[in-house]
């Protein structure tokens, strides 16, 4: 066979282009996977076995400090005492080990941050599931938080009543058309 790219069919050329991008996206998400799950089990132990289920030791600052030390002269950067406490929230925000394993490790850190971060819970939710669902970027998932546009579709459905909108999930006004 000839190796002169001048002669390769255009088609064969792609096909491979196509199995090599495949392939490096489904790289990307199994160490994406993988390493979400390692920050939510690190976050775990940090609050489960160093603090005794507490959520900041009384030593909490200085024990981070120290882990971050320990874990960066290993293995670099990405251990420093912020992610440390990006990770113990991350489980604390997320204690039930099926919404890691069923939502989070499906989006990226950077996905996670962000929403870990909104104090309400259907909101959060909300978000978690949506970004899946409809492949947000982060920039597109920052820009939705920072809209409120979760609370911006629940007051254009006339269901956020001003005193409590915590209660509101989008499942009571999206209705399923196949079900109405």
């Amino acid at each position: 066979m000839n190796t002169n790219e001048n002669t390769l069919n255009p088609v064969f050329v792609q096909d491979i282009r196509d199995m090599l991008q495949q392939a490096r996206q489904k790289t990307y998400a199994a160490v994406n996977f993988i390493m979400v799950e390692t920050y939510w089990r690190i976050g775990r132990r940090i609050v489960e076995d160093e603090q005794a289920g507490a959520e900041r030791a009384a030593y909490g600052e200085q024990l981070l400090k120290e882990l971050s030390r320990a874990l960066s002269a290993e293995f670099g950067r990405g251990f420093s005492s912020p992610n440390l406490r990006n990770f113990r929230q991350f489980y604390l925000t997320y204690p039930d080990e099926a919404i890691c394993y069923t939502l989070c490790n499906k989006l990226t850190w950077s996905h996670n941050r962000l929403i870990m971060r909104i104090e309400n819970t259907e909101a959060r939710t909300y978000y978690l599931k949506e970004a899946l669902a409809q492949s947000w970027s982060v920039r597109q998932l920052e820009r939705n938080i920072a809209s409120h546009y979760y609370e911006r579709l629940l007051a254009t459905q006339g269901q956020l009543p001003p005193a409590e909108p915590e209660r509101l999930r989008p499942a009571d006004f999206v209705k399923d058309p196949l079900h109405t």
